[in-house]
This record gives structure tokens, C-alpha cells and sequence, in this order.
């Protein structure tokens, strides 16, 4: 028996009964080595743990299939919910196994973020870049989602496409600059975020002096963009200041910071555990009072 699970969005108070029941009587559990770490206190001592990355994980979940087809009960360990973000990884696990095998979900950081945002999936739209292959069709139904006046929800692609790529891309293509914007890093863990306008994410990769701060790979806690209001929608960036730290944090930074001054990373200031909300320029009123009159 082979069972494919997500065991949540990191902190393991979030693990389903049903899940950690499964992997309490695995013989053998597999994952990532991040997602792993998540369960590693449940895990018996009985069981084999094969752990893997994303250059060994064909031969890895090979030697898992091998252990299933004699006769283990093994378990595989996905970050978050299997279909959030997940299908991929289930694909090959199950090309792995030459079966399509049992699957069970689990809470996302998706469900996570609109907890913490305060939207209702009604309004959202989840959509995952966090892929091998051509993301284009998903580029373009991000632009429908919010040309069609909805929330988005956006797992960034870590590798080429993060949080201050994808506002780039929206606002190269003509999608508002003032969509509001907000950017979270391990939710339910050592949470940070950022917010502000979608025009001053898309110039962030310009402000890396966040690190010089002594703030290391990931963002500071707190920090707020500055309001303003964009006087252009040409595609160009339309802020003359790209950040307004908080007390303690770079206090005189200019808004454009000279290359020089400038430490380039491809992810921009954020991690690869980030997690992007897109809200809709004008969010939806309420329809309570309809209801009430059917």
C-alpha cells in the first residue's frame, strides 16, 4: 500500500488525525527532506525514511515504489494540500509506482493566506506556478482572474518567476498598478510578510539593501510600502519611493537605490517559501441583504 499525503502548511499542529495515523503505521515514509523534517517527531523509529531532492527524486521514489510493490506500507510526504500544488510530484510518484495510488489532502498555505487576508474562496482564484513546464496559460489566466474582478492567490515559481515578477509581469501587460498586494513567508512558521501596491512589489528586486539591514534572506516583519497613488499605467514602475520601513529599518532609504548599492538576487527579497494575494481593485459588497429578501 502506497498512500501519497499532505501533511499541511509547516507547523505540525495542522497535520489532519488521519494523516498522522498513517504515518504512525508506515514502514516506510518519503518526501522531500523539508517536508520530512515536518513529521519527523511522529515518524517511528521502525520505519525507513528516504528523503530526496529535486535532482534524485526519480531514483528515490523508485526505491520507494520497490518497497511498496514488496509489500510495505509506505507513505509519501507532500507539502501543504497534494491539490494545491502538488500534481506533479503525485505524477511522478505514481509513474514510480506504474498505478495511480491513494491520496489524501491535507490544510494548504493557500487556506492559510486567506485566513490571514480575510477572503473567501467565492471571490479567489488559486493558481499555482510552482511547476516544471510552459506557465504562460497560467500567466494569462492570472490576468483574466483579475481583469474579471476576483482575488488571487499565487504560489510564485521559485526557480524564474517570484512575487516581484509576477506584479512586473501584471503591470507590463496592463493590469492595474494599484491592486493592493500583500507577501507571506512561512505562514504557521517564522511568519513575515509585506503589503502594499502591486506597482511597488514589481520594484523590490531594485531593494535588496533589505539584506544590508542585517535582514537575511527573507523580509522584515512589519515592513509597509508607503502609499501613493500611480499617476501612470504604461508599465513602468510608477513609485518614487518603493519602501517605507518600519522604525529601526532603514529609516532614509531613497526610493531607487543606486546598482551599486544593490546586492542582486533572482528571488528579489523573498524566499522560496513565499505565498503571494493579488485582491481585486474593488472587492465585492455584500449580499447578505439579497439573500435575506428571497
Amino acid at each position: 500500500m502506497i498512500t501519497c499525503i499532505g501533511v499541511g502548511p509547516g507547523d505540525i499542529g495542522f497535520l489532519t488525525q488521519k494523516a498522522a495515523s498513517l504515518i504512525g503505521a508506515a514502514d516506510v515514509v518519503a518526501g522531500f527532506d523539508a517536508v520530512v523534517n515536518v513529521v519527523g517527531s511522529i515518524i517511528p523509529g521502525r520505519a525507513s525514511v528516504i528523503t530526496m531532492g529535486y535532482k534524485d527524486q526519480t531514483e528515490r521514489l523508485a526505491e520507494v515504489a520497490r518497497l511498496h510493490h514488496q509489500g510495505a506500507m509506505c507513505v509519501v510526504v507532500f507539502m501543504g494540500d497534494i491539490h494545491f500544488s502538488g500534481f506533479q510530484y503525485l505524477e511522478r510518484v505514481e509513474r514510480a509506482c506504474g498505478h495511480s495510488v491513494e491520496t489524501l489532502p491535507g490544510i494548504s498555505s493557500a487556506q492559510i493566506l486567506a485566513s490571514r487576508g480575510h477572503v473567501c474562496f467565492d471571490e479567489t482564484t488559486f493558481i499555482t506556478f510552482h511547476r516544471r513546464g510552459d506557465i504562460e496559460p497560467f500567466k494569462q489566466h492570472l490576468l483574466h482572474v483579475l481583469q474579471d474582478g476576483r482575488n488571487a492567490i499565487v504560489i510564485p515559481r521559485p526557480w524564474d518567476f517570484m512575487p516581484t515578477d509576477i506584479a512586473a509581469y501584471l503591470i507590463a501587460e496592463g493590469a492595474a498598478p494599484g491592486h493592493r498586494a500583500e507577501v507571506w513567508e512561512n505562514l504557521t512558521g517564522s511568519e513575515a510578510h509585506w503589503t502594499g501596491e502591486l506597482c511597488e512589489l514589481a520594484v523590490l528586486n531594485k531593494s535588496q539593501t533589505l539584506q544590508q539591514a542585517g535582514l537575511s534572506a527573507g523580509i522584515a516583519r512589519g515592513i509597509q510600502a508607503k502609499p501613493h497613488t500611480c499617476e501612470t499605467n504604461s508599465g513602468a514602475p510608477c513609485c518614487t519611493e518603493v519602501l517605507k520601513a518600519a522604525p529601526g529599518f532603514l529609516p532614509d532609504m531613497p526610493g531607487h537605490v543606486a546598482p551599486a548599492a544593490v546586492e542582486h538576487a533572482a528571488r528579489g527579497p523573498f524566499s522560496d517559501m513565499s505565498i503571494l494575494l493579488i485582491r481585486a481593485l474593488h472587492q465585492w459588497p455584500s449580499q447578505l441583504e439579497a439573500a435575506d429578501q428571497k
